[in-house]
């Protein structure tokens, strides 16, 4: 098999699972991908299927990817009130602004009533985009039980905002 039919036959798992770990379409990570699965397909060992081999790339490309960018947040060093008020969206006319901004602190609000140790989870997590695994290490606490944080911290949150859902 050429590197072209490599790629077509990979193409849309590989997109799938960019997309699904850093919820945005990134090219670049895909030629990213693409490049690692041609430099090290000498070290490919079969005792997989090749599919789940280059799959496991692109799933650590991508979170290389977050890793780096959510680094780059926590670079600026703000408290993670400073760092939930510079989500914005872009498409708000001024009306819908005054709302977002409302709606924005009663999220911020919401969060920060959280129990200690589910608002640590939702903001790193849901937030600053940690993986279960990096958040685990983080916290020093198992990945089911950061699991089941996140589910009740949601649980909670969805309660509360029950009004902007």
């Amino acid at each position: 098999m050429d590197f072209k039919e490599l790629i077509k036959s990979n193409q849309n798992n590989v997109r799938s699972i960019i997309r699904l770990i850093t919820k945005e379409t990134n090219e670049d990570l895909e030629q990213e991908v693409y490049v690692k699965v041609w430099k090290n397909a000498d070290k490919y060992k079969e005792q997989g299927s090749f599919k789940s081999w280059i799959n496991t790339i692109a799933k650590n490309v991508s979170k290389d990817y977050l890793k780096s960018a959510q680094k780059k947040a926590q670079d600026y060093s703000v408290s993670d009130d400073e760092f939930l008020n510079t989500l914005k969206d872009s498409k708000l006319t001024p009306e819908l602004k005054v709302i977002s901004n409302d709606r924005q602190k009663t999220i911020i609000k919401a969060i920060n009533n959280l129990k200690p140790k589910f608002k640590e989870v939702v903001m790193l997590c849901e937030i600053y985009g940690y993986s279960y695994e990096d958040a685990s290490h983080k916290l020093k606490c198992p990945i089911g039980t950061i699991k089941s944080r996140l589910y009740n911290a949601k649980k909670e949150l969805a309660a509360v905002l029950e009004d902007l859902l």
